[in-house]
Protein backbone atom coordinates (compact mmCIF):
# COMPACT_ATOMS: atom_id res chain seq x y z
CA UNK A 1 0.00 0.00 0.00
CA UNK A 2 3.09 2.51 1.00
CA UNK A 3 4.48 2.08 -2.61
CA UNK A 4 1.32 2.75 -4.41
CA UNK A 5 0.60 5.55 -2.13
CA UNK A 6 4.28 6.69 -2.90
CA UNK A 7 3.19 6.78 -7.12
CA UNK A 8 0.27 8.11 -6.34
CA UNK A 9 1.53 11.09 -4.33
CA UNK A 10 4.61 11.82 -6.59
CA UNK A 11 1.87 11.81 -10.00
CA UNK A 12 0.12 14.76 -7.76
CA UNK A 13 3.11 16.47 -6.61
CA UNK A 14 4.20 16.78 -10.50
CA UNK A 15 0.94 17.84 -11.60
CA UNK A 16 0.49 20.53 -8.89
CA UNK A 17 3.86 21.72 -9.33
CA UNK A 18 2.97 23.33 -12.59
CA UNK A 19 0.06 25.18 -10.99
CA UNK A 20 0.58 28.94 -10.07
CA UNK A 21 -2.00 28.78 -7.33
CA UNK A 22 0.54 27.26 -5.03
CA UNK A 23 3.79 26.79 -4.03
CA UNK A 24 4.99 23.35 -3.41
CA UNK A 25 8.35 21.43 -2.61
CA UNK A 26 8.69 17.95 -1.11
CA UNK A 27 10.14 18.51 2.83
CA UNK A 28 13.54 15.87 2.97
CA UNK A 29 12.83 14.26 -0.43
CA UNK A 30 10.18 12.98 1.35
CA UNK A 31 7.24 12.43 -0.48
CA UNK A 32 4.50 12.05 2.24
CA UNK A 33 5.63 15.63 3.72
CA UNK A 34 4.81 18.71 1.81
CA UNK A 35 5.49 22.42 2.45
CA UNK A 36 2.66 24.02 0.56
CA UNK A 37 1.66 27.66 -0.24
CA UNK A 38 -1.47 28.62 -1.02
CA UNK A 39 -1.41 31.79 -3.49
CA UNK A 40 -4.81 33.79 -3.51
CA UNK A 41 -5.39 34.79 -6.63
CA UNK A 42 -9.13 35.73 -6.80
CA UNK A 43 -9.00 39.41 -6.66
CA UNK A 44 -12.37 39.79 -4.84
CA UNK A 45 -10.83 37.69 -1.93
CA UNK A 46 -9.81 39.48 1.11
CA UNK A 47 -6.73 37.53 1.53
CA UNK A 48 -6.07 38.32 -2.23
CA UNK A 49 -2.16 38.50 -3.15
CA UNK A 50 -0.99 36.23 0.31
CA UNK A 51 1.15 33.44 0.23
CA UNK A 52 -0.28 31.07 2.94
CA UNK A 53 2.62 28.61 4.20
CA UNK A 54 1.71 25.09 5.34
CA UNK A 55 2.69 21.56 5.69
CA UNK A 56 0.93 18.37 4.61
CA UNK A 57 1.55 15.10 5.80
CA UNK A 58 0.66 12.02 4.29
CA UNK A 59 -0.29 8.79 6.11
CA UNK A 60 0.73 5.56 4.19
CA UNK A 61 -2.59 4.61 3.65
CA UNK A 62 -3.39 7.17 1.23
CA UNK A 63 -5.61 7.66 -0.74
CA UNK A 64 -7.55 5.81 1.55
CA UNK A 65 -7.16 8.23 4.39
CA UNK A 66 -6.91 11.83 4.35
CA UNK A 67 -3.54 13.95 4.96
CA UNK A 68 -2.98 16.44 7.98
CA UNK A 69 -3.29 19.86 7.29
CA UNK A 70 -1.26 22.54 9.38
CA UNK A 71 -0.85 26.67 8.41
CA UNK A 72 2.53 27.76 9.84
CA UNK A 73 1.88 31.06 10.12
CA UNK A 74 -1.58 30.75 12.20
CA UNK A 75 -4.89 32.73 10.58
CA UNK A 76 -7.31 34.30 12.47
CA UNK A 77 -10.33 32.27 10.75
CA UNK A 78 -13.57 30.98 12.29
CA UNK A 79 -12.61 27.14 11.21
CA UNK A 80 -8.59 27.60 12.15
CA UNK A 81 -7.73 26.73 15.35
CA UNK A 82 -4.94 28.69 17.16
CA UNK A 83 -2.13 26.41 16.33
CA UNK A 84 -2.96 26.98 12.54
CA UNK A 85 -5.09 22.95 12.32
CA UNK A 86 -7.88 23.01 9.90
CA UNK A 87 -11.68 22.35 10.92
CA UNK A 88 -12.86 21.21 7.52
CA UNK A 89 -15.23 18.35 6.82
CA UNK A 90 -12.88 16.88 3.50
CA UNK A 91 -10.04 16.30 6.09
CA UNK A 92 -12.28 14.16 8.14
CA UNK A 93 -11.94 10.34 8.22
CA UNK A 94 -14.00 8.65 5.60
CA UNK A 95 -17.20 7.60 6.53
CA UNK A 96 -20.69 10.11 8.53
CA UNK A 97 -20.27 10.88 11.69
CA UNK A 98 -23.33 11.10 13.82
CA UNK A 99 -22.05 13.40 16.66
CA UNK A 100 -21.52 16.01 13.71
CA UNK A 101 -23.82 14.99 11.38
CA UNK A 102 -21.75 15.04 8.50
CA UNK A 103 -22.40 13.01 5.47
CA UNK A 104 -20.27 11.01 4.30
CA UNK A 105 -20.19 12.89 0.59
CA UNK A 106 -18.86 15.66 2.68
CA UNK A 107 -16.08 14.06 4.31
CA UNK A 108 -12.61 12.61 2.81
CA UNK A 109 -13.15 9.58 -0.06
CA UNK A 110 -10.07 8.16 -1.50
CA UNK A 111 -11.67 9.30 -4.92
CA UNK A 112 -10.31 13.20 -3.68
CA UNK A 113 -7.14 14.53 -4.41
CA UNK A 114 -4.66 16.82 -2.93
CA UNK A 115 -6.01 19.41 -5.39
CA UNK A 116 -9.09 18.90 -4.38
CA UNK A 117 -8.12 19.28 -0.51
CA UNK A 118 -6.44 22.58 -1.68
CA UNK A 119 -8.92 24.42 -3.03
CA UNK A 120 -11.71 23.63 -0.40
CA UNK A 121 -9.42 25.21 2.13
CA UNK A 122 -9.13 28.36 -0.15
CA UNK A 123 -12.92 28.30 -0.70
CA UNK A 124 -13.11 28.22 3.03
CA UNK A 125 -10.87 31.10 3.65
CA UNK A 126 -13.83 33.02 1.75
CA UNK A 127 -16.86 31.40 3.00
CA UNK A 128 -16.16 30.54 6.81
CA UNK A 129 -18.69 27.99 8.55
CA UNK A 130 -19.55 29.65 11.34
CA UNK A 131 -21.79 27.36 13.06
CA UNK A 132 -19.32 25.40 14.71
CA UNK A 133 -16.21 27.41 14.69
CA UNK A 134 -12.68 26.28 15.88
CA UNK A 135 -11.94 29.88 16.64
CA UNK A 136 -14.76 30.70 18.40
CA UNK A 137 -13.46 34.64 18.84
CA UNK A 138 -13.12 34.84 15.72
CA UNK A 139 -16.39 33.55 14.59
CA UNK A 140 -18.15 36.13 16.79
CA UNK A 141 -16.42 38.85 15.59
CA UNK A 142 -17.22 37.74 12.30
CA UNK A 143 -20.64 38.00 13.33
CA UNK A 144 -20.91 41.08 15.24
CA UNK A 145 -17.75 43.16 13.95
CA UNK A 146 -17.01 42.31 10.17
CA UNK A 147 -15.36 45.66 9.71
CA UNK A 148 -12.94 44.74 12.55
CA UNK A 149 -12.53 41.13 11.33
CA UNK A 150 -11.23 42.28 8.19
CA UNK A 151 -8.30 44.18 9.23
CA UNK A 152 -7.49 40.80 11.18
CA UNK A 153 -7.22 39.28 7.73
CA UNK A 154 -5.30 42.04 6.47
CA UNK A 155 -2.47 41.72 9.10
CA UNK A 156 -2.81 37.93 8.52
CA UNK A 157 -1.91 39.14 4.76
CA UNK A 158 0.79 41.34 5.20
CA UNK A 159 2.61 38.47 7.84
CA UNK A 160 2.34 35.94 5.06
CA UNK A 161 4.28 37.89 2.86
CA UNK A 162 7.23 37.70 4.91
CA UNK A 163 7.53 33.83 3.73
CA UNK A 164 7.66 34.50 0.03
CA UNK A 165 10.78 32.92 -0.90
CA UNK A 166 13.56 35.28 -2.37
CA UNK A 167 13.19 35.60 -5.87
CA UNK A 168 9.82 34.08 -6.08
CA UNK A 169 7.85 36.24 -8.54
CA UNK A 170 4.30 36.54 -7.34
CA UNK A 171 1.41 35.92 -10.11
CA UNK A 172 -1.81 37.97 -10.32
CA UNK A 173 -4.90 37.51 -10.77
CA UNK A 174 -4.25 38.04 -14.82
CA UNK A 175 -1.97 34.74 -14.75
CA UNK A 176 -4.01 32.81 -12.45
CA UNK A 177 -4.74 30.11 -14.78
CA UNK A 178 -1.24 29.80 -16.46
CA UNK A 179 0.57 26.81 -16.28
CA UNK A 180 4.50 26.99 -15.93
CA UNK A 181 6.03 26.81 -18.93
CA UNK A 182 6.49 23.32 -20.32
CA UNK A 183 6.35 20.81 -23.49
CA UNK A 184 2.15 20.84 -24.44
CA UNK A 185 0.98 22.81 -21.81
CA UNK A 186 -1.14 25.88 -22.55
CA UNK A 187 -1.85 29.13 -21.30
CA UNK A 188 -5.49 29.91 -20.17
CA UNK A 189 -6.83 33.66 -19.05
CA UNK A 190 -9.15 34.03 -16.23
CA UNK A 191 -11.71 35.00 -17.92
CA UNK A 192 -11.75 31.61 -19.94
CA UNK A 193 -11.51 29.69 -17.00
CA UNK A 194 -14.37 29.01 -13.91
CA UNK A 195 -13.14 31.23 -11.13
CA UNK A 196 -14.09 28.65 -8.60
CA UNK A 197 -12.10 26.19 -9.48
CA UNK A 198 -8.80 28.20 -8.46
CA UNK A 199 -6.73 27.07 -11.48
CA UNK A 200 -7.33 23.55 -10.51
CA UNK A 201 -5.51 20.92 -13.26
CA UNK A 202 -6.24 17.51 -14.19
CA UNK A 203 -3.22 14.89 -13.08
CA UNK A 204 -2.73 11.59 -13.69
CA UNK A 205 -3.70 10.75 -10.38
CA UNK A 206 -7.73 9.72 -11.82
CA UNK A 207 -6.19 7.34 -14.18
CA UNK A 208 -4.27 5.63 -11.38
CA UNK A 209 -7.07 5.52 -9.15
CA UNK A 210 -9.42 4.30 -11.73
CA UNK A 211 -6.44 1.66 -12.37
CA UNK A 212 -6.38 0.19 -8.95
CA UNK A 213 -9.83 0.25 -8.24
CA UNK A 214 -10.79 -2.05 -11.83
CA UNK A 215 -7.71 -4.09 -10.35
CA UNK A 216 -9.58 -4.50 -6.94
CA UNK A 217 -13.09 -5.39 -8.75
CA UNK A 218 -11.23 -7.87 -10.59
CA UNK A 219 -9.66 -10.05 -8.04
CA UNK A 220 -13.27 -9.46 -6.04
CA UNK A 221 -14.97 -11.13 -9.24
CA UNK A 222 -12.39 -13.85 -9.07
Amino acid sequence: MAQSAERLLMNEFKALSKETWTNIELINENVFEWSVALIVLNPDSLYYGGYFKAKLTFPKSYPYNPPDFKFIRPLYHPNIYPDGRLCISILHPPGEDEMSGELAAERWSPVQRVESVLLSILSLLDDPEVSSPANVDAGVMLRNKPEQYKEMVKKDLERSKQDIPAGFVMPTHESAFQHKKDDGDFDMSWEDSDAESFGGSESDVDEDMDSDFEAEDDEDEE
